[in-house]
């Protein structure tokens, strides 16, 4: 095997695990990437001038320029080319108690590799490095994936697991969830398409703050942003 499909397969290995800022593969906090990870497969720059009016966008790493995310409205969409790995948030979508995050998120084109995008709530300090919430991600490969980002450490709820909820893309690379989140009394459940994922104790993960989008970085997806309506039934 030569050095460069030793490092190609390396590459490709590693970003399976791309849903979280640093990545990890269990509950234990995660160290942040290697930058030679980085190198192999770095953000593409889609030339975009910010996120939509209204909103705010953070991405995973110091140094990272949001601009290079391309975000374009149509009425109530929005067609988003990455750029950086980021969080999209508005603080009008903040709840507390029991409530439902709902997003929808169209993968447009297949990837290089699987990247993972989402739903995230119990958003806290997001403009502080002390940031804190819970995002629930899913991939073009039918999988999803629970944790809790906080600060720069991310904490696995789920790792990477195939379901029969979550769409594989079809061979143009497209696919469509509806990602939910219903925050109860005592739980948190997860839909996809209005699909029973997981449920999680509530107590487990933050659900009081800000709920909003996540997307992973190389991506050409479309959005409809979070919407959060009062109960968690």
């Amino acid at each position: 095997m030569t050095l460069a499909v030793a490092a190609l397969l390396a590459a490709c290995a590693k970003k399976d695990e791309n849903a979280a800022p640093p990545a990890d593969t269990s509950a234990a906090p995660a160290a942040a990437p290697a930058a030679s990870a980085a190198s192999a497969d770095p953000d593409r720059s889609a030339g975009g001038s910010g996120v939509p009016a209204g909103y705010v966008g953070r991405t995973d790493r110091a140094g990272q320029n949001i601009a290079d995310a391309k975000y374009t409205v149509n009425g109530s969409t929005w067609e988003v080319t990455t750029g950086p790995a980021h969080i999209v948030y508005a603080a009008k979508d903040s709840a507390r108690g029991t409530y439902t995050a709902t997003a929808v998120i169209e993968q447009l084109e297949a990837p290089r590799h699987p990247e993972a995008y989402g739903i995230f709530i119990g958003g806290q300090n997001l403009d502080q490095p002390s940031q804190r919430y819970t995002y629930f991600v899913v991939r073009g490969g039918g999988e999803y994936l629970v944790r809790v980002r906080d600060g720069e450490q991310t904490r696995t709820i789920a790792d990477w697991k195939a379901s029969d909820a979550v769409p594989k893309a079809d061979e143009a690379g497209k696919a469509t969830y509806q990602l939910t989140a219903r925050v109860g009394a005592d739980s948190v459940r997860f839909l996809v398409n209005d699909r029973p994922v997981m449920a999680v104790a509530k107590s487990a993960v933050p659900t009081d703050g800000i709920a909003g989008v996540r997307i992973n970085h190389n991506l050409h997806v479309r959005v409809e942003p979070v919407v959060v309506t009062a109960g968690g039934k």
